[in-house]
């Protein structure tokens, strides 16, 4: 049953994602975008972040692609980001016993979720420095951008981490906006690593 009701909630996901995409004369991105996502860890998510990117998606380009997940990725993670350091300054203000509270996992997050979002606004720019495809300047500024996107995960995941022994009343939201942003910037990630002339 519970199996069952899983495979609902997904193909639902699934028809609201493509009802809120696909309009007319847009089929072709919507279709590459779809097709492209299939690599991601999250396929929908994948796909409704990537929902208002269709007109520039026109040439079917996998780096542009890769380009908007990641745009998408760095935009959410600096909201995410501000999020997060206002909670902090709020419970400090409010409260010094509960800002020394917030004082551990939070406080770590912010400075975390800060280098996570460094990383990512370095990787959008990397990526438009690439050059021609296959060339030597291609090949190191996408490994600068995998290595940068994947140590930004690993700051996202230390925060949410950092955050699964928190018992206040703001702690389950801001690891639910990390959780959000993490899985974004996992998707970002498959579809960059899809850039590999190695992998091609």
């Amino acid at each position: 049953m519970e199996i069952n009701r899983r495979f609902a909630l997904a193909a639902t996901a699934a028809a609201v994602i493509t009802l809120l995409c696909f309009t007319a004369g847009e089929a072709v991105p919507f279709q590459f975008i779809r097709s492209s996502c299939k690599v991601t860890q999250y396929p929908n998510l994948c796909e409704k972040s990537l929902c208002d990117f269709k007109p520039a998606l026109q040439r079917r380009s996998p780096r542009q692609l890769a380009h908007a997940a990641l745009t998408v990725t760095s935009q959410r993670a600096v909201r995410v980001s501000n999020f997060v350091r206002r909670v902090s300054a709020d419970a400090g203000k409010s409260s010094p016993a509960r800002g020394s509270h917030y004082g551990g996992g939070v406080r770590d997050c912010v400075e975390t979720l800060g280098e996570s979002v460094d990383r990512l606004r370095l990787s959008v720019k990397e990526m438009e420095r690439m050059g021609r495809y296959r060339s030597r300047s291609f090949r190191w500024h996408l490994s600068n951008v995998q290595t940068w996107v994947s140590a930004a995960i690993t700051d996202q995941t230390t925060c949410i981490d950092s955050l699964a022994e928190d018992k206040s009343a703001a702690g389950p939201q801001i690891r639910s906006q990390i959780v959000y942003v993490n899985h974004l910037a996992s998707n970002a990630l498959a579809l960059i690593n899809r850039l590999n002339p190695i992998n091609n």
